[in-house]
């Protein structure tokens, strides 16, 4: 099976012009132009992750993620790799407004982001019309990879929340047994999609999704609760982050719905969650990546780099995306001379082309529309303040 690290394998994928100490010239035809790098250039590539507010955990994680893989590869085509760095603020302003300073900058090669889905929405059609090839490690809408809305250059290591919907779905009515689904979300991009995921796959089993609550309105936490609670539920599902997660989780006995099960989303798998929720979420259920093949030799570089163990759970997603992007750095480049050229349109193909190679984080084949990652989701439950795989 092909494995990771790919810059290894694939040092001679790119196309050196010589002949006997003579330098062909070489014109770039690529239909979206090349970056062109002189004598001991760097290579440029960017990271636009969540960086502040509430939800920085996620995007912290998967920088270290980045930065690991970085080490890893060290130079990539015999160049150093430079990493520029935006915040996104896990919003659609702060996605857009990232994404138009980077894509000012002609000689990035690539995009390492969004961390959230509204981000990653506002941002996709920015950096894909500046030619840029992007790989998210952690926005998981069904929007961003919809044949009919998706941006061409736009790619996640992460997989699509059709299938967290369906394995939440799944768990709640035929492992715990539960028939009146009520979901929360706030209005943006990842948790409206992912809760209707959730519903139509419930609904598919047979189950009822009997009140999906939109907290956009304006409408205060506990007041939400008290009118779910009258439609008698047995699982509350709230795909939503930390702040909002937290608020729910705490409100859930107050409002009468202390005998439904409580379901959540990768959007609350982290420490932050815990120690804000606590003790009120011990017990609950939460949906993620699967752990299962995280190497301790990464946890250990990891906890020797950054002093503390992966918090998050987006790390592995982000470090196959570097190497997704180092990959095609390989398989579009052009060495002339002294002179380095990224075919910008082969920096695509290059992903469209990849099948079956084995990353951190799973197995990686990028489908038509810009999927790449297997739909391999755990349930977790929060025990003792940590979160426990339990399912499958």
């Amino acid at each position: 099976m092909k494995r990771f690290p790919l810059f290894a394998l694939l040092a001679l994928a790119s196309i050196l012009i010589s002949a006997c100490g003579a330098v062909t010239a070489f014109k770039c035809t690529d239909p979206l132009g090349c970056v062109t790098l002189g004598s001991g250039e760097s290579l440029k590539i960017a990271t636009m992750l969540t960086m502040s507010g509430p939800n920085k955990v996620y995007g912290v994680d998967a920088l270290r993620g980045v930065q690991i893989a970085m080490d890893d590869a060290g130079n990539v085509l015999g160049r150093r790799v430079e990493l520029i760095q935006e915040d996104e603020q896990c919003s659609e302003q702060g996605g857009k407004e990232a994404a138009t300073r980077l894509a000012a900058n002609p000689n990035i090669i690539g995009v390492i982001g969004a961390t959230c889905s509204s981000a990653a929405l506002s941002s996709a059609k920015i950096l894909s019309d500046a030619g840029f090839l992007v790989i998210s490690p952690s926005s998981t809408a069904p929007s961003l990879t919809d044949p009919l809305l998706r941006q061409p250059g736009f790619f996640r290591s992460i997989y699509n929340d059709k299938a967290q919907g369906r394995a939440v779905a799944e768990f709640a009515f035929n492992v715990l047994g539960l028939r009146r689904m009520v979901t929360l979300h706030d209005g943006t991009a990842y948790p409206k999609q992912l809760q209707q995921a959730a519903c139509d796959s419930f609904q598919s089993l047979g189950g009822e999704c009997v009140e999906q609550i939109d907290l956009s309105n304006g409408q205060d936490v506990l007041t939400a609760l008290k009118f779910a609670a009258l439609s008698k539920p047995d699982v509350l599902y709230y795909p939503v982050y930390t702040k909002e997660g937290a608020a729910i989780t705490r409100a859930i006995s107050e409002a009468g719905l202390s005998n439904a099960a409580l379901i959540s989303s990768d959007g609350l798998l982290s420490t932050d969650f815990i120690q804000q929720a606590q003790p009120y979420s011990e017990g609950m259920y939460l949906s993620g990546p699967n752990t299962v093949q995280e190497p301790q030799t990464f946890i250990d570089k990891y906890q020797a780099k950054y002093g503390e163990k992966p918090n998050a759970p987006y790390h592995l997603q982000a470090y196959d995306a570097a190497n997704m992007l180092f990959y095609a750095m390989q398989q579009s480049a052009v060495v002339v001379g002294d002179k380095l050229y990224i075919q910008r349109q082969k920096l695509r193909d290059a992903l469209y082309n990849m099948q079956g190679i084995q990353g951190l984080s799973g197995k990686i084949t990028c489908s038509t529309y810009g999927d790449c990652a297997a739909p391999d989701i755990e349930i977790f439950q929060v025990v003792r303040n940590q979160f426990k795989p339990i399912f499958p």
